[in-house]
């Protein structure tokens, strides 16, 4: 077990390296000239090239990397061109805030994607289970932003029961988080539905029922211990795309979390803060997939990580 978790932890520096190269390619690539952003329209043209050497703009784009790989070794993700302030400072500001979100949604998601996947597979064909995917199809294929301004309409407009936009109270989030884990439970709910009903017709299963054990025993000590593992590797990887997700969410509800803070960052060419956000969400995404292997094996005592493998 501890020599594949050092392994997997290796294998994090190709991934993490991979993703700094491609983000600061595509930063670079942004039309526009950041030195001339930062100095102003009306700046001139010796100013602007005192920015940039300010900034080490002027220098090659090799030689830009090579700073940026050897501040971030060192734990240091530079500081903000628009604000001056440390890239750390900003992100742990508002990172406290995307993961209550992500969390909460991620909670909500799980509760009624779970919830409504074993019902659907113990009702298979039923109304309830023909509604419930129905529901879950239309949820997948929602965009969140439209799932955004629907339930501001609804919610925040016409009926006036919750805030549309902001920060400050419990009720703050109950529109974010929903729009947030919406696409997750439709996914989960289709995904527990599909592994129940494989389960449910396995052998064991079957022996079980003919001991006299009742049918809400056989489907939650014996069948739903065994559909989690599919579902724990889709709520891993839901986290983490719920993490670095949220910039549409956080963007129409106001929400002052990494996503806004990236979305921002953008806009404004603040090539820092735009790489140190990106890596952190890169990195997170990374660790959640090995806690979503190494749960495996509690999960399943079938499964075994051997020197040479996973299984």
């Amino acid at each position: 077990m501890y020599q594949y978790i050092a392994r997997r932890l290796m294998l994090t520096i190709p991934v993490v390296l991979g993703v700094s190269i491609i983000v600061f390619s595509i930063i670079r690539m942004i039309p526009g000239d950041p030195a001339r952003s930062i100095a102003g329209v009306n700046a001139t043209p010796e100013f602007i090239q005192q920015v940039r050497v300010r900034y080490a703009l002027d220098q090659p784009l090799p030689v830009q990397y090579g700073r940026f790989m050897a501040d971030l070794l060192r734990g240091d993700l530079g500081n903000s061109i628009f604000s001056g302030r440390a890239v750390t400072t900003e992100i742990g500001e508002r990172f406290p805030r995307t993961l209550l979100l992500a969390t909460i949604a991620l909670v909500i998601a799980t509760m009624i994607g779970v919830s409504a996947g074993i019902v659907s597979a113990t009702r298979r064909n039923s109304i309830f289970d023909n509604a419930s995917m129905l529901v879950a199809l239309v949820g997948v294929a929602a965009p969140v932003f439209w799932m955004a301004l629907m339930l501001q309409l609804l919610f925040a407009v016409q009926l006036r029961l919750l805030p549309a936009t902001g920060i400050g109270t419990i009720r703050h989030l109950i529109l974010p988080s929903i729009t947030l884990g919406t696409a997750s439970a439709a996914l989960m709910a289709r995904i527990t539905r599909s592994s129940m009903l494989d389960v449910l017709r396995q052998d064991f299963i079957t022996t079980a029922r003919s001991k006299g054990l009742s049918e809400r025993l056989v489907v939650y000590k014996h069948a739903l211990k065994n559909a989690l593992i599919p579902v724990v590797t889709v709520l891993g990887l839901q986290f983490g795309i719920l993490l670095g997700g949220a910039v549409l969410t956080e963007t129409v509800f106001a929400w002052p979390g990494v996503g806004r803070l990236l979305v921002d960052a953008i806009l404004r060419r603040d090539y820092p803060v735009v790489q140190g956000t990106v890596m952190l969400l890169a990195f997170l995404f990374v660790i959640i997939n090995l806690v979503v292997d190494i749960v495996y094996a509690f999960l399943d005592p079938r499964i075994h990580y051997q020197s040479g493998t996973g299984e």
